[in-house]
């Protein structure tokens, strides 16, 4: 039998998973239920992974499976399965459909950028990236970094993933940008300016937030993307 909350939780999961295929972040399940701190949704995470309701995939930051819902979740009386949403497409195309043209641009990648322990700052071009043109957003020139460490897995940024980085050294708070700390030290993380100092803040209730002077931080870039390969 679960709790209540086991069973708000279970619930908003599941239709979060149905409407946007992804599972939602600690932070919405935290103001879904209603709860002050993260610590009461891992706790009920965990319950729910001990009674069996859902899996959490290793290795992959977000990453539940629903294994199975409770009756007054389920009234159908039926099985759970997955859903498999299908797109609005036939099996074949129209013989005078046009074709689908994706416009990519290649970026250099800088090298790698801490997303935890620190690193030294961002080196030089190692390689380039395809990147889809729609997520070159906004004004001003673009570059791409590998993601290195585990601190930012909230905001859906994992170890790995290549995050597009358009150049800028203007930040408002809440945006996820590359700061390098006292001129050596490159990091990604959430801006947050709080009078005469700057937060660099985790996504990742492991971390800290790290509080600096502003003329110990500069803003190099913001988020435009991630590209991520399984």
């Amino acid at each position: 039998m679960l709790t209540r909350k086991q069973l708000e939780l279970l619930a908003f999961i599941s239709r979060r998973m149905q409407r946007d295929g992804v599972t939602p972040s600690f932070d919405e399940m935290k103001d879904a239920l209603d709860l002050r701190s993260k610590s009461g949704i891992h706790r009920l995470i965990t319950a729910l992974e001990e009674r069996g309701f859902i899996r959490r995939l290793a290795h992959r930051a977000r990453a539940i499976e629903i294994v199975k819902l409770p009756d007054s979740l389920n009234q159908s009386g039926q099985k759970f399965e997955p859903d498999v949403i299908d797109g609005d497409r036939s099996d074949a195309p129209a013989a005078d459909a046009a074709p689908l043209r994706v416009d990519a641009m290649e970026l250099p990648v800088r090298g790698r950028i801490a997303a935890g322990v620190p690193i030294e700052a961002i080196s030089q071009v190692s390689h380039n990236v395809a990147v889809p043109a729609q997520m070159l957003t906004g004004q001003g020139d673009h570059f791409a970094l590998e993601v290195r460490g585990d601190s930012m897995v909230e905001a859906g940024i994992n170890d790995g993933d290549i995050v597009v980085i358009r150049e800028t050294s203007v930040a408002e708070n809440g945006d996820i940008v590359v700061a390098v700390v006292e001129g050596y030290e490159a990091t990604l993380k959430r801006f947050r300016r709080m009078g005469r100092s700057i937060a660099l803040e985790a996504a990742n209730p492991a971390y800290e937030s790290r509080v600096f002077r502003t003329d110990q931080v500069e803003v190099q870039g913001k988020l435009a993307g991630l590209i991520r390969t399984y």
